[in-house]
């Protein structure tokens, strides 16, 4: 898994309604980057609500959110509209994006291993380095630790 004080890898990949983003368009943002298994989870979706509770929050200290996991993108919108998510969802079918970042590897669950995605967050400064990891994550307040981290070490 990458470390704080490494550049963070750019990336290009389709949103809920389709059009690319690329980590690159949020030059000059501070960016929580969160990577999460699938959507519809128990899990996955206390992770989203918890974002979406404090993404004015967290737009008011120059930061966008960005959610991204192997599901399609119409998967992402269903998501998306189901729980009123007002950060962007990415689809990372290839799990390339995940791989370059660390977040995909082998895990076990029950009792079987396989691939697929860590729960982990990664906070990414104007200049696009990344100045905080989380590699894997519990949901119960992370995003509120996540919010104070950028509270505490991003705001001019």
């Amino acid at each position: 898994m990458l470390e704080a004080g490494v550049k963070a890898p750019d990336f290009t990949l389709n949103e809920t309604n389709g059009k690319e983003v690329s980590l690159s368009d949020y030059k000059g943002k501070n960016v929580v980057l969160y990577f999460y298994p699938k959507d519809m989870t128990p899990g996955c979706t206390t992770e989203a609500c918890d974002f979406r509770d404090q993404n004015s929050r967290f737009e008011a200290l120059n930061t966008v959110v960005l959610g991204i996991s192997p599901d399609p993108v119409e998967r992402h919108q269903k998501f998306t509209e189901k729980h009123g998510l007002p950060f962007t969802l990415l689809s990372d079918a290839d799990h390339q994006t995940a791989e370059a970042y660390g977040s995909w590897q082998m895990k076990t669950m029950f009792g079987k291993k396989a691939p697929g995605i860590v729960r982990s967050t990664f906070v990414i400064d104007r200049e696009g380095t990344i100045k905080k990891v989380w590699p894997k994550v519990k949901v119960a307040g992370h995003v509120d630790d996540v919010y104070q981290y950028v509270k505490e070490n991003l705001t001019d």
